[in-house]
């Protein structure tokens, strides 16, 4: 008997991992947080991007040649030294950041995404710092997954479709061979699939993708997958092949959370641990000497009335230890953890104030964020599009009738905005 329990377990968990692709308010938050964190450090480093990634830069366009030869790293800015070609890849890299984060397109933008976040960081490996190495991996780990179920544009390009009649339940359930399922209509999907099908062969054959192997490979599979998606939607929505291909899909997104929530435990028990090793977290002074510099005092009066106060200063500097050790052991005890995520969130928030690191906390709570409790996303999500309402409510609409439509926008059995070519 209790091995039938046991399997009938097993098959749920199976079935629940391989059927739906899990946290899509989690990946959502991941995905606006982090193209919004990248997209306002674009935005603000705008004005000096030549001196940081550019034809002015310290770090010369030969001796990143030199060392990305040897690092075998990726970055299309290597493909030339043309001023030309710096701005059209830092222009690319800002869209792709400002559309991922509305959802337009998501599983295209995410990939010229990480393409932006690489080819960046990769030419002046020496700008970085810890938030940079944090949205260095995020934005790889989100071209796999499906981050624009919800609060997208392509969900409600999704949900529009099934309001107008052209995606219905009833075509799926009529009989096998009935009434196509179709997908929204639009060019710009395969235009960006033929554009982006172009650009890949062009590298490929002139070797500009790095020395590496996995990366051309993921391109080249996220471009062919992509090419697959559209084709079976289009021409056997109800077929084998398509449940294969949603099978997959939800199988690497699920994989990908997990291994994102392994990295933020990883991040925060080697902080935590390598803080416990040192002399000055040891007696609780460690938070007293950053106050104290210039670099990283953007408030020197509000820095000045915390490092007055030895009480504060040790407590704050054993609270960051304690909570960055604990949170990885407070994960099976929901209420625990979520108490330590508040702290870490608001320990974040006091280092963008006080450290003058306002990026670096935008990553580390996007990255936080695996972690919300869906039923607090799912409320605040309700209060930004009550906001919205309130705000641009148009004369003769019920703010009822509105929500009711606005809730249609996120259909959790849709990934990534109703199987558009490149969606």
């Amino acid at each position: 008997m209790s091995t039938f329990t046991f399997d009938r377990k097993l098959a749920r968990a199976v079935q629940r991992i391989t059927s739906s692709a899990l946290g899509p308010y989690q990946s959502a938050v991941i995905r606006i947080g982090f193209s919004a964190t990248y997209l306002l450090y674009l935005l603000r480093e705008l004005p000096h991007r030549h001196e940081m990634y550019g034809p002015d830069a310290p770090w010369r366009w030969d001796m990143a040649r030199q060392l990305i030869s040897g690092n075998q790293a990726f970055t299309t800015l290597m493909w030339s030294d043309s001023t030309v070609w710096f701005e059209i890849v830092y222009a690319v890299a800002l869209l792709s950041a400002a559309l991922l984060m509305v959802g337009w397109h998501t599983r295209a933008m995410s990939v010229l995404f990480m393409a932006g976040v690489l080819s960046l960081q990769n030419r002046s490996i020496f700008m970085g710092d810890g938030g940079d190495n944090v949205i260095h991996l995020m934005a790889i780990y989100l071209v796999l997954t499906r981050c624009g179920q919800v609060w997208s544009l392509d969900a409600r390009r999704a949900a529009r479709a099934v309001r107008v009649g052209r995606v219905t339940d009833a075509d799926a359930d009529a009989e096998d061979d009935g009434p196509r399922r179709s997908v929204p209509r639009g060019a710009a999907g395969p235009v960006l699939w033929v554009v982006l099908g172009l650009v890949l062969t062009v590298a490929t054959v002139t070797d500009g993708l790095g020395g590496t192997w996995w990366l051309p490979a993921l391109f080249w599979v996220l471009w062919a997958g992509q090419g697959a998606w559209w084709a079976v939607n289009r021409y056997a929505p109800h077929s084998e092949a398509r449940t294969l291909l949603d099978v997959v899909a939800n199988l690497a997104h699920n994989a990908t959370l997990v291994v994102i929530m392994a990295e933020v435990c990883l991040i925060y028990a080697t902080a935590g641990w390598y803080k416990i090793q040192g002399s000055r977290w040891q007696d609780g002074t460690a938070l007293y000497y950053p106050l104290k510099l210039d670099a990283f005092t953007p408030w020197p009066g509000l820095s000045d009335i915390l490092a007055s106060s030895g009480v504060m200063v040790m407590l704050l500097t054993y609270g960051t230890v304690i909570v960055q050790v604990a949170f990885p052991f407070t994960l099976f005890n929901r209420r625990v953890k979520n108490v330590l995520l508040v702290a870490m969130v608001c320990e974040h928030a006091g280092i963008a104030l006080l450290l003058g690191l306002p990026f670096f906390s935008m990553a580390m709570i996007a990255a936080d964020s695996v972690f919300l409790p869906t039923v607090f996303l799912v409320w605040l999500g309700g209060r930004v599009t009550l906001g919205r309402e309130l705000l641009f409510s148009r004369r003769g609409k019920v703010p009822g009738q509105r929500r009711a439509v606005d809730d249609e926008e996120a259909p959790q059995h849709s990934g990534d905005g109703g199987h558009t070519l490149v969606g």
